[in-house]
């Protein structure tokens, strides 16, 4: 049991900072990051016997670690509220033409300015992503800071490819509506 627990003093050690950077870029709450991590520790602890030595033990925390935020990503999925998909309603009349205060505004950007080196936007683009309802939340931070195929998104979360695109699609309008009215209008 001793020489279990110094071996994964040692990974501890070793691997946590690399893990905590990759859980957060994946995930983008340092909070749930830090308890990802933490549970895979976990569980290398409980498997160490498992762990074979055929592979570097790096490899094996990141095996570990990369299952653990999948489940994070499904269960959040599944805890999430309903979705409203009467939200287009917002954006659209009654004969499928734009709103006129809804419509893509001329946004007037700088080509030569690169938005996502600038951290206001980063902050409002993070802002505007946290306050999507929560499946619409999921999916985008899957496709985007997953890099998930569509088609792993709906196996790991349980849903049809058609109901991704439609999520994919009400999602964006959202974030679009969100950084208009949080970034480009102050930009005029």
């Amino acid at each position: 049991m001793e020489e279990k627990q110094l071996q994964i003093e040692s990974w501890i050690n070793d691997y946590t900072d690399e893990m905590l950077s990759w859980t957060k870029y994946k995930i983008s709450d340092l909070e749930s990051a830090k308890d990802i991590v933490q549970e895979t520790f976990l569980s290398a602890f409980k498997s160490i016997n498992n762990f074979k030595r055929e592979s570097n033990p790096k490899t094996w925390l990141f095996a570990i670690l990369n299952n653990k935020i999948a489940d994070y990503y499904r269960i959040r999925y599944r805890k999430g509220k309903d979705v409203e998909y009467d939200s287009l309603s917002n954006f659209f009349d009654a004969n499928g033409e734009w709103i006129k205060d809804k419509r893509p505004k001329d946004w007037n950007m700088d080509f030569d300015h690169n938005l996502l080196d600038d951290f206001e936007f980063i902050e409002i683009l993070n802002y505007c992503i946290k306050n999507l309802p929560d499946k619409f939340n999921t999916v985008i931070q899957m496709k985007y800071y997953g890099e998930k195929s569509s088609k792993e998104i709906c196996q790991e979360i349980g849903i049809s490819t058609t109901n991704f695109w439609q999520m994919m699609h009400r999602a964006k309008l959202r974030l679009r509506d969100c950084l208009e009215n949080n970034w480009f209008k102050n930009e005029v």
